[in-house]
Order: C-alpha cells, then structure tokens, then sequence
C-alpha cells in the first residue's frame, strides 16, 4: 500500500521539492529586502537596520545549502562522465554504487561535524540578532540527512533495478537541460 508504483514516494517528493523551492525564495526575497532596504536607509538617512548584514549572512548560508539539496536531487551538480559514458550498463551500475557510497561516506563526515558543531554552540547566540548559533551549524544536519536520503533511494533504485538507462550518467549536460528546457515550452505553447 506504502509504495503502489511509487505515486505516493512521488508525491511526497514533489510537495518536498516545493517546499523547500518555496522556502528559497522566501529566503532570497527576504536576503534582497534587507540588504537593499539598508542601503537606500544608508544613502538616504546616514543610518541602518544593524542586524541587517547578519542576517543577510545567514540566509545566504541557508540558501546554498537548502539550494544544494534541490541541485542533488535533480542532478545538478558538477561532473564528468567522460569515462561513465563509455563503459558498459553494468559497469555503469557498479560505478554508480561506489560513487553512491562514497557519497554517502562524505555525508556521513559533514552529519558528524555539523552535529558537533550544532551541539557545541547550542548556547551561542549570534551578536545582533540574537539566534542561536545552532541554527546555523544546523544547516549540515538538514543537508547531510537530506542527501543521504535522495542517495539511499539511489541506491534502491540501482540494486532492484528501477532505474532507467539514462538515469546511470548521473550528470546532466547543460545541453540536455537547454533541449529538455526548449521541449517544455514548446509543450506549453501547444497546450495555451
């Protein structure tokens, strides 16, 4: 019932992946208010909003990282797949397990640094806002776990062999996405 051809994982995916785009933005939109409103109050009034810079600082770290998990999920990130493309589908497959592993031994580092981290200043706060500092280091936390997450399906996918051919280069070439990215607005405009 959990997992009838995957809809309900896919729905869960596309409301997470929503969610975090929405949180984004709001963080993005927020970032630019701030920094923008502290320089027309700068150059205008000779003053400022003070905890402006930092909190710009923060969101911005929360940004990348919360941009990090949506550029994994969907394949983003950079690569070369020289050698990949080349090899046979099972070689490919083996290939893929090990990068997968590896993946998931980097974000095993990052989850126990950021855990120390986190732990260790969970009394700090930050000097103009006044945020705990944990929210911050936090940020490992939520990246590490969300990775390894999207990596373990990986992994499911390739051990019971619900991945398909394409999916084993796990790089998408900036032309693909150009191509991919044209093909929808042409569906777009056949369907207004």
């Amino acid at each position: 019932m959990f997992y009838k051809g995957g809809k309900i994982v896919a729905k869960i995916s596309a409301f997470l992946e929503n969610l975090l785009n929405i949180i984004l933005a709001l963080a993005l939109a927020i970032m630019v208010v701030l920094v923008f409103g502290n320089v027309i109050l700068r150059y205008f009034f000779n003053s400022g909003i003070t905890w402006s810079e930092e909190m710009s600082r923060y969101l911005f770290v929360w940004l990348t990282f919360l941009g990090a998990i949506g550029a994994y999920q969907n394949k983003e990130h950079l690569g070369v797949d020289m050698v990949v493309k080349r090899l046979s589908k099972r070689m490919k497959k083996i290939v893929l397990v090990i990068s997968d592993l590896l993946i998931i031994f980097v974000l095993l580092l990052i989850l126990d640094g950021s855990w120390k981290m986190t732990v260790l200043n969970l009394h700090s706060v930050t000097p103009a806002v006044g945020m705990p500092l944990s929210l911050v280091y936090g940020t490992g936390i939520l990246v590490s776990v969300s990775m390894g997450i999207i990596t373990i399906n990986n992994l499911y996918r390739i051990i019971f062999n619900k991945i398909a051919d394409d999916e084993l280069i796990i790089i998408n070439d900036s032309e693909e996405m150009i191509t991919i990215h044209d093909e929808n607005l042409g569906k777009e405009e056949k369907q207004a």
